[in-house]
């Protein structure tokens, strides 16, 4: 039992430390994913919704000293109980959205792993159990070190913890795990490979014959049947393949220009999903960039899921010499983790990406 708990709690306290790690590379995206969880449409929690980017922020950092705790064996009582309600919260979590298909991602890994939902449901039931192992076997945590060298080893995690988060907050996050990261081609990510798996779907087709409703299923085909048709009912029951680049559009007027801007050999983008969250006194820096890059020849476009009556408010007020275009929300969102964040493109191609603060970072060739 002793081996089994010592390999049980070393393997605990290393998920959970990776795990909060990754989300502490970006802790605005999982923001993002509280936000939806709080949603109305999900738990109806709208009260937490401005509080999303601090919880995140200390739900992150207290997962990485947990896993600390676990493998240091500091406060072994304190440790599991607060790793059991930790896991208890994150399986009813993941459980309510694979049931109710709420939330199609957790956010578990961030964007570094992927899961659907049962299967993060899953992975929370297993870890679950490990942790109530660990319950019964607690005896055999013992501290791998000293006190002194204990308590220094969750201190200089702790500040760890504290320095990167301020970091990735007032930058971007160190480890780029999106299909946005520099030197990726935004048009290849949209590209379908050949022979890729094609969503496969499910038809029951309910017919009235002879008085009596029969229902039919089908891969696609119209049934052949002698009868009234009553209705249709549709599941996937093969996902096909998603390009890691969807959604993404350059809009304007009702008219995608994507495909037209893509091919610009030098472009440079200022992205802010949301103008009311925006720091608009950046706008002053950008402005500045931005006359830079147009003096360099550079193409110059805005894009924002605000409505035109704010986007061209923005530009009178700091007279900008560039036009906004219409791009979903959650797309940019996912581009940059910056309100605003800037761009620079060669076909497509992201050549450098920086969070207002280091704008004057950027090179115009």
């Amino acid at each position: 039992m002793r081996y089994i708990v010592g390999v049980v709690r070393i393997f605990v306290g290393i998920l959970f430390i990776i795990s909060g790690f990754i989300k502490l590379n970006d802790p605005v995206g999982f923001s993002f994913k509280l936000e939806e969880y709080f949603s109305q449409g999900v738990l109806d929690l709208p009260v937490f919704v401005p509080y999303a980017l601090a919880i995140s922020i200390i739900v992150v950092i207290l997962e990485v000293l947990l896993g600390v705790f676990l493998i240091v064996g500091f406060k072994v009582k304190f440790t599991l109980w607060s790793l059991l309600g930790m896991i208890v919260f994150f399986t009813f979590l993941t459980f309510y959205s694979a049931y109710f298909n709420k939330v199609t991602d957790c956010g578990c890994f961030g964007d570094a792993i992927k899961l659907t939902p049962w299967e993060s449901f899953t992975k929370d039931i297993i870890l679950l159990a490990l942790i109530l192992l660990l319950f019964f076997g607690k005896k055999y945590i013992a501290p791998l070190f000293r006190p002194f060298l204990g308590k220094a080893l969750i201190g200089l995690s702790l500040l760890f913890c504290i320095i990167y988060v301020n970091h990735v907050l007032n930058h971007l996050p160190v480890i780029d795990f999106r299909p946005y990261e520099i030197g990726k081609n935004i048009e290849d990510g949209m590209g379908v490979p050949e022979g890729a798996p094609k969503a496969i779907f499910e038809y029951s087709w309910k017919f009235n014959v002879n008085g009596k409703e029969e229902i039919y299923v089908t891969n696609g085909d119209y049934p052949t049947v002698d009868g009234e048709f009553i209705g249709v009912e549709t599941e996937e029951i093969q996902k096909g393949y998603e390009p890691p680049v969807h959604d993404f559009t350059i809009e304007q007027n009702g008219e995608d220009f994507a495909g037209q801007l893509l091919q610009e050999p030098k472009l440079l983008m200022i992205v802010a999903y949301d103008l009311r969250k925006s720091d608009l006194d950046a706008f002053k820096e950008v402005k500045r960039i931005t006359d830079k890059a147009l003096e360099n020849g550079y193409k110059v476009i805005g894009m924002s899921a605000s409505g035109p009556d704010q986007t061209d408010a923005l530009v009178a007020n700091n007279n900008l010499g560039f036009q906004f275009y219409f791009t979903d929300e959650t797309t940019l969102k996912t581009i940059v983790r910056s309100n605003p964040g800037a761009l620079v493109l060669e076909k497509g191609t992201i050549e450098q990406k920086v969070h207002y603060n280091d704008l004057d970072e950027l090179v115009f060739n």
